[in-house]
């Protein structure tokens, strides 16, 4: 477990914005001025890495949440489809007076034309991106889930074969009239073969490939320097080779890309930094926008009659374009940051981060764990463990996550009404007079023992159900030794079972007594479950490990994984030892701010009950949390601090309702307003959920779930 680590993708991030200034490049041509033939290199050669780079982020990230599941597969697609689809229909709106001005709108515009742009070449020059990223997500999912990755692959180069025909080395199509005639029947569905059929699916693969084979082995930076340079030397050659033989048609696709995109991607996986999630964003915008200011460049060039200064001068124009572009993507992220609300207002009292992309780090961790046809339960009760229920529910949706586990029905009513999907599982006991609340939220009720059973189906309700059996929790669930009884519990009509699952009670333990214990148990389960088949009985989908049972009993082949707490990138005790290596990443930091900083003299007391009495002249920071925030009233006794401008300072007195008291002597720097963290990291000091938990003596579990409501949740993406 590496609690600290974030260096997974910021070469990726970084290079976006490289990517971004790339296309600004070939879109405004800056070498132009000086030297033809380097502009063309710069631009039509060099430059035309930024979008299959941009294509092969799409794949890494998308592909590698592909499985089996076709459903599954399905629904994913669907939601990249309609994310997409919102900001191709918006950058569409944004460019209409740019349409009309340039006589877009006039009689020859049909159905036809309108429709292949929509689907090919866009309704701006550069908007083509995306219906060819949404084309070739169809296609490369549809491949990737029917064959295997390199069938896959040699299916997508054909396709990048045959656009080469029509692209670069469109001058050897031309040798052949029957070849030519079908490019230019070709070209009256689409204006160039740079699309989403021929130009896109190889290097969406490609990037979905890379995702899925990056940790197969240690990797070293040499072969991949090495490689870029000598494939990227002969990209330029036969960049202008083609140019100088005038072959090209356009000038996007070429041999070499394809090997010379390869070391570069993954050399960039090498780029150590943090992930920089607003880089993304800023990239796509500037992306987005760059044209406009391109069209503002060129009015306000005109007005003022400079253009041969601001247009003409083709490096001062790149540059103004490209300054612009920045400028009106930040103000643009933050006007719509504006209007969706914004972050909640952290100026006032406490808060927690909860930073999103490490829970689909540790998502992704756990999911490399499971066996192959595994997938994660998400367990997201008592508010996602104080992490906010619906929130990180429906951001796992997006990262192709379908089953949820909750411990009430009212738990589950709030996923439904915020627009959770998939199969949610109350783990818990409800009331048989709820039962109709769980078929209207179509809600799946765990069934804890025959009795049960039999009240719920006396409500002629059908409903979906999952049967527990206790093999020695001593919980929920009908014994394992009363079979006849769990038998009964699949034969009710109204009981729609699609699961049968037990709970491990000491699987965190790794003392032989305890694993011989937690042996047994599923032993026992497997047991019924034999017997259960003996009598033609389907148990249908089976779950036994939670968090640590994945961790320490990775092996068993079930069908789902209760994951709770190590989804959210903790253990439940500090120092706990597990048989799997994992990378997790906590999600949660809490936070609050000093509201006043006051002197104390020798000998005076602090807080309720004069619990502390200062030994010397010291100075105090009053902080805006308290135990009705979530933070125990044990810490007062445990020697526990927090982190105050990257130093730990000592926690003093009784921690109150809403507030408690820090001792910060010796730092004058200190302000009213300063952040205090509890958990999480400050400058090179970080405190973990478990440390904490460890000084409450109890376990990270219930530190986290305490968080009260009162604590905002501050999403970062």
């Amino acid at each position: 477990m590496n609690a600290g680590s974030e260096k997974q993708y910021g070469g990726l991030d970084r290079f976006r914005i490289m990517a971004a200034i790339l296309v600004i490049a070939i879109h405004t041509s800056p070498l132009l001025s000086t030297s033809e033939w380097a502009d063309f290199t710069l631009t039509r050669i060099i430059a035309r890495v930024a979008v299959p780079f941009f294509f092969m982020c799409t794949g890494f990230f998308f592909m590698q949440k592909l499985g089996t599941d076709h459903s599954r597969n399905a629904y994913l697609l669907k939601q990249f489809l309609w994310k997409v689809g919102k900001l191709y229909l918006l950058s569409i709106l944004l460019y209409l007076p740019v349409n009309v001005y340039a006589g877009y709108f006039t009689e020859q515009l049909t159905v036809f034309s309108v429709v292949k742009d929509l689907l090919f070449n866009g309704t701006l020059y550069h908007l083509w991106y995306f219906p060819a990223i949404m084309l070739g997500v169809c296609i490369s999912t549809f491949l990737y889930t029917r064959l295997s990755a390199w069938k896959t692959f040699w299916v997508t180069m054909l396709l990048y074969v045959i656009g080469l025909l029509g692209d670069s080395y469109f001058g050897f199509a031309q040798m052949n009239p029957y070849v030519d005639s079908i490019y230019q029947s070709m070209f009256t569905l689409f204006d160039y073969t740079r699309n989403g059929i021929f130009f896109a699916p190889v290097f969406v693969v490609m990037g979905g490939m890379i995702a899925n084979n990056r940790r197969r082995k240690k990797k070293k930076v040499a072969p991949y320097a090495i490689g870029l340079g000598l494939f990227g030397s002969m990209l330029v050659m036969e960049g202008l080779l083609l140019h100088a033989y005038q072959l090209q048609r356009h000038d996007s696709m070429y041999i070499f890309l394809i090997p010379c995109m390869y070391f570069l991607f993954q050399l960039l996986l090498f780029w150590k930094g943090r992930n920089r999630p607003t880089l993304r964003k800023l990239s796509l915008y500037v992306y987005v926008l760059h044209p406009l200011c391109i069209v503002l460049i060129r009015g306000a060039a005109k007005v003022t009659g400079l253009t041969q200064l601001l247009v003409e001068n083709s490096l001062v124009h790149f540059t103004l374009v490209t300054v612009l572009s920045f400028v009106l993507s930040v103000l643009s992220m933050k006007v719509i940051q504006r209007f969706r609300g914004g972050k909640p207002d952290q100026s006032e009292r406490a808060w927690a981060d909860i930073h999103l992309p490490h829970l689909q780090h540790n998502l992704r961790e756990i999911q490399r764990v499971l066996p192959k046809d595994c997938a994660v339960m998400a367990v997201v009760k008592a508010q996602a463990y104080g992490h906010g229920g619906w929130q990180v529910a429906r951001y796992l949706n997006k990262l192709g996550v379908d089953h949820f586990a909750v411990a009430t029905i009212d738990e589950g009513i709030e996923l439904r009404k915020k627009g959770v999907k998939g199969e949610i599982l109350v783990l818990g006991y409800t009331d048989e007079h709820r039962i109709r609340q769980i078929a209207r939220f179509k809600l799946t009720q765990t069934v804890v023992d025959d009795e049960y059973a039999k009240k719920l189906n006396g409500y002629n309700v059908k409903i979906p159900v999952h049967i527990k059996i206790d093999t020695g929790m001593g919980r929920l669930g009908e014994s394992w030794e009363h079979t006849e009884k769990i038998a009964s519990m699949y034969r009710y009509k109204h009981l729609q079972v699609g699961g049968t699952f037990t709970h491990l009670s000491v699987a965190d333990s790794l003392e032989a007594s305890d694993i011989a214990y937690t042996k047994n148990q599923i032993a026992c389960f497997q047991n019924v479950i034999d017997q259960l088949k003996e009598k033609g009985i389907n148990p249908q989908k089976l779950h036994v490990q939670s968090s640590y049972g994945v961790l320490n009993y990775g092996e068993l082949q079930y069908d789902y994984a209760r994951m709770g707490i190590a989804l959210y990138g903790m253990l439940s005790k500090q120092g706990d030892k597990v048989k799997t290596s994992v990378d997790l990443r906590p999600v949660l930091s809490l936070k609050a701010r000093v509201v006043q900083v006051k002197q104390v003299e020798k000998g005076a007391s602090v807080g309720y009950g004069r619990a502390h009495t200062a030994q010397k002249d010291s100075t105090i920071a009053i902080v805006s949390i308290g135990y009705a925030d979530g933070l125990p009233r044990m810490l007062s006794q445990a020697d526990a601090t927090c982190l105050i401008r990257g130093k730990r300072r000592p926690i003093i007195g009784f921690v109150c309702m809403d507030q408690l008291i820090v001792d910060i002597t010796d730092m004058e720097e200190v302000r009213r307003g300063d952040v205090v963290t509890f958990i999480g990291r400050d400058l090179e000091e970080g405190i973990t959920a478990e440390e904490m938990a460890q000084q409450c003596k109890t376990i990270t579990n219930e530190l986290v779930s305490r968080v009260g409501e009162r604590v905002k949740r501050v999403y970062h993406d």
